[in-house]
């Protein structure tokens, strides 16, 4: 059976090194998160988010628009909060609102990249693509560091990661790479998918499709990375792996909740931190 990577506990464990090196900071690090409409998703990550800042000492800011704001007072909104210097980080929490002229591309642009905590400016991406120094996306990072308290080295692995996605799959192909990984990136339109998903010692799995991944995708012994988070009726949220089949074979799995999730919450409070010490040289 499959050891767990806790990531409510080791995400414990980083929010109280960040609440440390806050204590000692001359400024007070400040998340600005940025919500537009009513999805009921979107306002429970955001109330995460704002616990985690106070479990930190931060300074929590919100700023909620409704759907019909549209883009120009949305853009307007970023750039007030680029210019504040008292504002460190900025989120702009996804999905914007259907319906309305929400270009999610040039909400990303607006964001200051000394203040894109979040990873999504170009500039970001682009410093990432290179392995150069920056802002490393909160989820692939999170990862990264569950396998690293785990002692799971990506040096000489195989690494495939189901999703393509901006926020998770593309980053975490760069990351595979930059730690010497082998690394395979699958989609919605790879063939044999099984067929690789079996060559995988270290399988990440961010496609939000309820229990896609089952132990037939899985080679015996394989780290199994569960991204996903799909929502149940009764406010139950289960993963893109079906864990109860999948666990046997792996070595070491991600549970939903309580595995991936706190993770990325922890390392968007770590790049604050580091946000709000660099605007401070």
């Amino acid at each position: 059976m499959a050891q767990m990577l806790d990531g409510k506990a080791l995400s414990e464990k980083i929010f109280a090194q960040i609440a440390e090196e806050t204590k000692i900071l001359p400024v007070q690090p400040c998340l600005a998160v940025v919500i537009v409409g009513e999805d009921p998703a979107s306002k429970t990550y955001v109330a995460n988010k704002r616990k985690n800042c106070e479990q930190v000492g931060f300074r929590s800011l919100e700023f909620a628009l409704p759907a019909e704001a549209g883009q120009a007072k949305l853009l307007a909104l970023i750039e007030q909060l680029n210019r504040d210097d008292s504002v460190h980080g900025i989120l702009c929490q996804s999905p914007f609102p259907a319906g309305y002229d929400y270009d999610e591309p040039a909400v990303c642009r607006a964001v200051s990249p000394r203040k894109d905590v979040d990873c999504f400016h170009p500039e970001t991406v682009g410093k990432l693509a290179l392995g150069e120094p920056g802002f490393l996306p909160c989820t692939p990072a999170g990862i990264l560091a569950l396998l690293d308290d785990a002692g799971i080295p990506l040096a000489g692995r195989h690494a495939v990661i189901l999703g393509r996605s901006i926020r998770v799959g593309k980053p975490m192909f760069s990351l595979a790479l930059q730690r010497d990984a082998t690394a395979t990136i699958c989609h919605s339109k790879t063939q044999n998918l099984a067929e690789i998903t079996r060559q995988a010692d270290v399988l990440v799995v961010a496609i939000r499709q309820l229990r896609f991944v089952t132990a037939d995708m899985v080679k015996q012994g394989a780290v199994v990375i569960d991204v996903g988070m799909n929502h149940l009726k009764g406010k139950k949220v289960r993963g893109d792996v079906d864990f109860d089949s999948v666990a046997p074979m792996a070595s070491y799995i991600t549970p939903v909740p309580g595995g991936v999730g706190p993770m990325t919450r922890a390392m968007l409070m770590q790049n604050t931190l580091t946000a709000a010490k660099a605007m401070m040289q």
